[in-house]
């Protein structure tokens, strides 16, 4: 079976052979849980956001041509869900801690990590907290969800150029969000 792909699958989900989903779903739904994670920082209500791409991805199938990758279509059909979401529920401040989902979101293998390393990935996760809603989302595509520029473009209806540009600007904001949080953590600890 997993010698079909994706393209296949949703085409026989498409015409009525539903019981695919679950093989979509095996293949998805933790990197789908970890680009809702980045984008919120709330695991539970992440959880919920992957719940709703698959409810649309069955409601919408009629949609899907087979004509562009079944991943362009499902993180649009995921954009779509985490656009509304923020519409529904104004941006909360609770964040969990990013240790609690890590196992989830790596797919049920971490190492023991060191206390170091686990602060370094806070951090980040806080720095990228402080980024706006869009330079977030281009990152968590092109870094954590490896899309291709391409992908991204047509995701976001604009040029391949544009999104490079977009990935720079959100990377180096990023970077300078990380190092001043960085030396502001090592002032206080003098």
């Amino acid at each position: 079976m997993n010698s079909l792909t994706d393209n296949s699958l949703m085409l026989q989900v498409k015409a009525g052979q539903v019981d695919k989903m679950g093989l979509l779903f095996e293949r998805y739904h933790r990197p789908l849980l970890a680009f809702f994670y980045h984008s919120n920082g709330n695991a539970t209500a992440s959880e919920d956001l992957v719940q709703n791409v698959f409810y649309r991805m069955l409601k919408y199938r009629h949609t899907f041509t087979g004509e562009g990758e079944f991943r362009t279509w499902m993180y649009h059909l995921a954009r779509n869900v985490l656009a509304d979401a923020a519409k529904k529920n104004k941006p909360s401040a609770h964040h969990q801690d990013i240790a609690d989902w890590a196992e989830k979101i790596a797919g049920g293998t971490t190492a023991d990590a060191s206390l170091q390393q686990a602060q370094e990935v806070a951090q980040l996760h806080r720095a990228m907290a402080r980024l706006s809603a869009e330079q977030r989302e281009i990152l968590v595509m092109s870094r954590f969800q490896e899309l291709k520029y391409e992908q991204i473009a047509q995701l976001l209806d604009t040029t391949v150029g544009a999104v490079k540009v977009r990935a720079h600007r959100a990377l180096c904001q990023l970077k300078d969000i990380y190092l001043l949080m960085e030396n502001g953590s090592q002032v206080r600890k003098l």
